[in-house]
């Protein structure tokens, strides 16, 4: 099994060599938790800032922040940004995982998450509270398990998530972040190391990257 007790931070320039921080964020941070199980996160810069969205194993979707990208984080609202209760079309308790956070050109910020069910709301320019309705994400050929990530290039918006079990990484694609999204295949096969994969796709120096 696989229990994790915090969340780490590593930089680079160079994507060679590498500096590790002091542990930035544990999982007993967050009094609301009961699992102890630090889940999937990512972090995010705005209005000089840094907000890092967090899971844990049933408990919810937290929100850290900081001055600065190397910590320390500390919660910032004190309770769950997210539960189980938010996820109105799911049934099993560790659907509220793996948030992800994409602010679009047009400023407005977007968080998706969610294990069965791919779930997205709006964030309000505070970064700690959604703003309006939860909604999912559904199409055809869609056969989501978890990891949603969200990138956009050339004015197309890709989603990619992990489908399956054991999981390989698909992708879909839309003119808007809300869809309506068109699958279009699989980016990742099988790891063969992990019955689970959780990917990023980001741009670095000019150059984009597929990280899983």
């Amino acid at each position: 099994g696989l229990t994790m007790k915090d969340w780490c931070v590593f930089s680079t320039t160079d994507l060679q060599h590498w500096i590790e921080y002091p542990t930035p964020l544990k999982v007993a941070d967050f009094s609301w938790d009961k699992t102890g199980r630090a889940y999937a996160a990512q972090a995010v810069n705005r209005n000089g800032k840094y907000y890092w969205y967090i899971s844990t194993d049933g408990s919810g979707i937290g929100v850290a922040v900081s001055d600065r990208p190397e910590g320390p984080y500390k919660d910032a609202i004190g309770k769950p940004l997210l539960t189980n209760e938010d996820c109105f079309a799911s049934t099993h308790y560790w659907t509220c995982i793996d948030p992800t956070v994409f602010i679009d050109d047009d400023e407005q910020a977007w968080l998706f998450w969610g294990n069965g069910v791919c779930y997205y709301a709006k964030l309000k320019e505070n970064m700690i509270e959604i703003d309006g309705k939860v909604r999912k994400i559904d199409f055809e050929g869609l056969d989501f398990t978890e990891a949603p990530w969200i990138h956009k290039y050339n004015g197309k918006y890709y989603l990619s998530y992990a489908e399956g079990f054991p999981e390989r990484i698909a992708y879909a694609m839309a003119d808007r972040i809300e869809g309506p999204y068109e699958y279009k295949g699989i980016l990742n096969e099988v790891a063969g190391n992990s019955d689970t994969n959780h990917q990023s796709i980001v741009e670095f120096k000019g150059q984009w990257y597929f990280i899983y």
